[in-house]
């Protein structure tokens, strides 16, 4: 017998007809302005209006740490991608490193093996990034990288069942339609000179400033490539300031007088070399490759929510004036939020 009334045991939830399909309207609160479908089947931009028009809401997504028997929860990878607003987060440069990294994880760990609507989201990501890249004229290599991976993935799948990949012929049609204009725009890039009438130019600026360039490379491959690239920067990049700074980055206090004890560098003197002493501690204890990120994810620890620190989010802590007050009368102190690089996002979905 049909049920008519109202559902006693659940309210239900509320959907909204986006370009992409139907989409729950409190995951769309925490996305920014996304053309919809009205009722009659016309567009409408207005109903689903940016965050800060919709009360300031920033991107963020509430998740389950751990199961217990009062909570038995499952994060959904991608409610949480469309939460966090990764999408439109490609065109940010201080996560676009961050998304990327992400996506090459998933990658790696095979995208067929996800839910038919994560696949989807994770391609139209990617396709982001070639378009972004494309307008940009950045990081082409960034989306080469992307290209290659899901060409194998392809050639992969296709020799898992007669030829053809496992899961819906409808999905894998449009998987490849998607590929082949992500390959199309990665193979059409070309890196376009400088306007010759721009000013100053890179080898016009004075030691100063490129030396101040210099200083802002988190990475010793991208010291070594400039140092081949001009011979200025080479003779920037061999100053010992420039090794020191990137030591002191990367390593902390302890860790150096560790390896400065040992006796080749005890033989150096005062004057010590500190190229040498940078690799000497990345062969001991390796470079974190999260220093590589501009802007990461963040995981609080009051009310188990990730979000972006520039943009923060509501907080169990600001929204209850006595939650505070309690967890002090406890004797306990407020958890501080805690970086979540690519691989611990993975983590949180069990891949």
């Amino acid at each position: 017998m049909a049920f008519i009334s109202k559902d006693w045991r659940s309210p239900g939830e509320a959907w909204v007809k986006t370009e992409e399909g139907w989409e729950r309207k409190k995951v769309l609160e925490c996305v920014g302005k996304r053309k919809r479908h009205s009722s009659e089947g016309s567009y409408d931009d207005s109903v689903v209006a940016s965050a800060e028009e919709a009360g300031g809401m920033p991107p963020h997504c509430h998740i389950t740490i751990r199961c217990t028997r009062e909570i038995a929860g499952f994060n959904g990878l991608t409610e949480a991608v469309k939460r966090l607003d990764f999408r439109r987060s490609v065109r940010d440069r201080k996560r676009f490193h961050y998304i990327c990294a992400f996506l090459l994880l998933v990658s790696n760990k095979g995208i067929a093996s996800l839910p038919g609507s994560a696949q989807r989201q994770l391609l139209q990501m990617v396709e982001e990034v070639a378009s972004h890249v494309n307008d940009s004229q950045q990081h082409p290599n960034v989306l080469r990288g992307l290209a290659l991976k899901l060409d194998h993935i392809v050639n992969q799948e296709n020799q898992k069942c007669w030829g053809k990949p496992l899961g819906s012929t409808y999905l894998w049609k449009e998987h490849m339609a998607t590929i082949k204009r992500i390959q199309h725009v990665a193979s059409q890039i070309e890196i376009k000179e400088p306007d010759p009438k721009v000013r100053p130019k890179l080898h016009e600026l004075p030691e100063e400033c490129v030396r101040e360039i210099i200083l802002c490379i988190a990475d010793h491959r991208d010291l070594e490539s400039a140092a081949q690239a001009w011979d200025t920067m080479a003779k920037l990049v061999s100053e010992q300031r420039i090794w020191r700074e990137l030591t002191r980055f990367h390593f902390n206090q302890r860790q150096i007088n560790t390896i400065l004890d040992l006796d080749k560098f005890k033989q150096m003197g005062e004057i010590k070399d500190w190229k040498q002493i940078y690799h000497q501690l990345r062969r001991t204890y390796g470079v974190n490759e999260d220093y590589q990120f501009a802007e990461v994810l963040a995981l609080c620890r009051s009310c188990c929510c990730l979000f972006w620190p520039s943009d923060g989010h509501p907080c169990i802590v600001d929204q209850s004036p006595d939650y505070k007050q309690r967890v002090e009368e406890a004797g306990g102190q407020l958890a501080l939020a805690q970086p979540v690089p690519p691989a611990q996002f993975l983590k949180y979905f069990s891949l």
